[in-house]
């Protein structure tokens, strides 16, 4: 009995250099993996947006609206980078941005304000309540905020990563740059 639990120590011991080496994800992870919540929404394609679309890619998956003006512009634009960064690798991802305000984000909005940062990325919209449980099922929040000009919305601000096979891997939060994107990226890939 003795011997047995020393092997375990010996070759847990064995395997603890090997575990520290495995590089992780700079996101924050899912442990362990599971399926990431299906929807069905308007795409800004005009097709049906359903994760299950996107199988064989990796997605990610963020909530904003096109009248953001600080932390979605940031956010496309560091999803730009990364993919760019990736180059012909940048392929299998896809970027799919969910509207957190669909009084003024409809399909044709979406797909205009999509294109100026990458014409790959797809939009999502619908009627509220449908949004309203897309966000509940991912944990998101969007309050509906006055302004001089009219409304802004307030809102979660992470990017979930999903693997090839629909399982949600990881949450990167706000700030994150491309560096670390290209970092989770690859290391999805490369499962």
């Amino acid at each position: 009995m003795m011997r047995r639990l020393l092997l375990s120590l010996f070759a847990l011991l064995l395997a603890s250099p090997l575990l520290a080496a495995t590089p992780r994800l700079k996101a924050g992870v899912f442990e362990p993996p599971h399926a990431a919540p299906e929807f069905s929404l308007q795409g800004s394609d005009g097709a049906e947006l359903k994760l299950s679309r996107y199988r064989g890619k990796l997605v990610l998956l963020v909530f904003g609206f096109t009248h953001c003006t600080e932390v979605c512009p940031i956010t496309l634009g560091t999803l730009v980078q990364a993919r760019q960064a990736l180059g012909k690798a940048g392929e299998a991802v896809q970027v799919v941005y969910v509207t957190v305000d669909p009084e003024r984000d409809d399909a044709a909005q979406m797909k205009r304000y999509l294109a100026a940062y990458d014409a790959s990325f797809i939009g999502a919209t619908g009627q509220p309540a449908a949004l309203a449980a897309v966000r509940a099922s991912y944990g998101v929040v969007a309050n509906k905020l006055a302004t001089k000009g009219g409304y802004a919305v307030d809102h979660s601000s992470s990017v979930y990563l999903i693997d090839r096979a629909g399982k949600l891997r990881g949450m990167m939060p706000y700030g994150h740059g491309p560096k670390d994107y290209v970092h989770d990226l690859q290391l999805l890939l490369s499962l």
